[in-house]
């Protein structure tokens, strides 16, 4: 479905990772329409990844977890109202004639917006796919790599995961009551997981083959009949008769379609957009900022370098949309809407 034209935002911020979520919170401070497109079912970018392990390096706060922060963050962000859209990769941008943008999503979706803000981090996280030859015959069918809203789907399957993480323990758990049998197959010895879910899971009726990796998938191009499964140590195979396969190999930092935008970028192990100190890109009305950006002096992977770099981004594309007026610093303390959206708060929470 086309998003009319009237529905033309002030700033798009693409990527709802931190530095995409404080950016909103700031734009809401510039007064500036906002939406945030983010590809992922979820916000939070790398955060949900980390899970409640312990962070330190927030400024102000002494310890967190990467759930609570985004917890934080997505309230904070959606204190002025911007507009949220998920699961949706922007591929195709178009200067239109009025100097606005047209993007188009990979689902065919259409934004229109007069500047951008991109800060999906090292790119957008797409899942590492399973490189066997004939895999991707059987992709979305009975081979998944995001299963969260179909759990169902698998009522009495036999399942076999693949993945040593918290994704894969967190499906393992998940299935173990509703699927007729669960494998999981992992690379080494030790999950990598969350200590206690790996101990339910352990107590759980679930078939852990551990020093294992799938071999070969096979079946008749349309339906999965079993899988070969090889042990590392010593190389001896065998077949289990499967259902489905759900694949949990971690994410891989992906530019995708922005890659075409005529952006001038740097390759440092993954693509980067370079920036000026206004977090201007190589295109009028187009932002960079979090570690998708690079400059000389680039501080990289640092959470709180990313909430300077989208405040100092969205204060720069209020100055191109305004370019008569003086970009002047704001202050919370002092912020009148803001007050009054946090003394409206108060007292409904009183």
């Amino acid at each position: 479905m086309s998003i009319g034209k009237k529905e033309c935002y002030d700033v798009t911020i693409i990527g709802g990772g931190p530095t995409g979520l404080f950016s909103a919170f700031y734009a809401g401070m510039r007064d500036m329409k906002t939406k945030i497109i983010e590809g992922a079912p979820v916000l939070g970018g790398k955060l949900p990844y980390y899970g409640d392990k312990p962070l330190y390096d927030i400024g102000g706060v002494l310890e967190t977890t990467g759930d609570h922060l985004v917890k934080e963050l997505e309230m904070q962000a959606k204190t002025f109202e911007p507009v949220i859209v998920l699961n949706q990769m922007v591929e195709q941008m178009t200067r239109l004639p009025d100097n606005t943008f047209r993007l188009t999503s990979n689902t065919g979706d259409v934004h229109f917006t007069k500047t951008i803000i991109i800060a999906i981090g090292g790119g957008t996280l797409v899942p590492q796919k399973l490189e066997l030859a004939n895999a991707y015959q059987y992709e979305n069918n009975h081979i998944h790599y995001n299963i969260e809203e179909s759990m169902e789907r698998f009522r009495d399957k036999k399942v076999l995961i693949s993945g040593g993480g918290d994704s894969a323990v967190d499906y393992a758990l998940a299935l173990a009551t509703i699927a007729k049998s669960v494998w999981v197959v992992h690379r080494r010895d030790e999950f990598r997981a969350h200590e206690g879910n790996v101990a339910k899971m352990k107590q759980a009726p679930v078939q852990l083959m551990t020093s294992s990796q799938l071999k070969d998938i096979n079946g008749n191009g349309d339906k999965i009949e079993s899988v070969t499964v090889e042990c590392v140590n010593r190389g001896d195979t065998f077949n289990l008769p499967v259902d489905d396969v759900i694949i949990c190999h971690g994410v891989i930092p992906d530019l995708g379609g922005i890659k075409h935008w005529g952006l001038e970028l740097e390759n440092r192990g993954t693509d980067s957009i370079r920036v000026n100190t206004s977090m201007e890109t190589t295109v009028p009305g187009l932002f960079a900022a979090g570690d998708v950006s690079t400059y000389p002096g680039k501080l990289q992977g640092l959470i709180a370098a990313g909430f300077m770099e989208g405040a100092s981004a969205i204060s720069h594309a209020k100055l191109y949309l305004e370019p008569e007026k003086e970009l002047k610093p704001i202050w919370s303390t002092f912020h009148e809407k803001l007050l009054s959206i946090h003394e409206k708060t108060s007292e409904s929470v009183k």
